[in-house]
């Protein structure tokens, strides 16, 4: 699971990036809100962790310019105890969950752990982008014709979906797609990133995936 997190303090800051790594969490940390929307428009996260007190800008106008970006990753807030209003306004600006200070590093993991089971369970069974619409629960792809999909083809494309105009690495693909699979590769990827493209044509969408074998791809116009 990749993870944002945006706390300003930084001996808190690497503390928790240290206990994350160590459950082999990817981790990427930045010291304040601007950061942190930068960071969410260029990279993919299963999970963004904002701190609401930060310099440049807080974590609420955070929050609030990454849902406006049509980003829907999962949002923790770490909050002060006294800071009730701004749990409230964080969780009516889009956050899904928050974290009173001081907490315990084994509860932060634990709720990391408990949403990573969720979304294993969860999936968007429609999704739009551009001129698709996918309907992952009859693994059906539409823009100006219709075709089926295969689960694989369809489990990748939700994942490009909600990720739309970011560069994601094949390793990434791999850790989410072909998570059970250690057989899978760079080639795997490759072939299904290929089987895509010529859907796309095939119901003559004007969306594209743009990258090369082993690299980054973006779902893009």
């Amino acid at each position: 699971m990749k993870i944002l997190l945006a706390e300003d303090e930084p001996q808190l800051n690497r503390v928790i990036t240290v206990a994350l790594e160590s459950v082999k969490y990817q981790v990427d940390s930045v010291f304040d809100g601007e950061e942190a929307v930068e960071k969410v428009k260029n990279n993919a996260y299963d999970v963004i962790i904002l701190d609401i007190m930060m310099p440049v800008k807080d974590g609420i106008e955070a929050l609030k310019e990454i849902r406006a970006m049509g980003d829907k990753t999962y949002v923790m807030m770490l909050t002060a105890k006294a800071e009730i209003d701004d749990r409230v306004t964080g969780l009516e600006s889009g956050a899904d969950d928050y974290l009173t200070k001081p907490f315990s590093l084994k509860e932060l993991i634990a709720r990391l752990r408990s949403q990573e089971r969720r979304a294993a369970d969860y999936s968007n069974n429609e999704l739009e982008y551009e001129d698709l619409h996918l309907d992952s629960e009859h693994q059906k792809l539409e823009a100006k014709n219709s075709i089926s999909l295969s689960s694989k083809e369809t489990e990748l494309l939700s994942y490009l979906i909600l990720n739309n105009e970011k560069e994601i690495s094949t390793k990434e693909i791999l850790n989410h797609v072909w998570k059970d699979d250690e057989d899978a590769d760079d080639q795997v990827v490759w072939i299904y990133i290929s089987y895509l493209r010529q859907k796309f044509i095939s119901i003559q969408s004007k969306a594209k995936i743009v990258g090369e074998k082993g690299g980054n791809f973006k779902l893009t116009k």
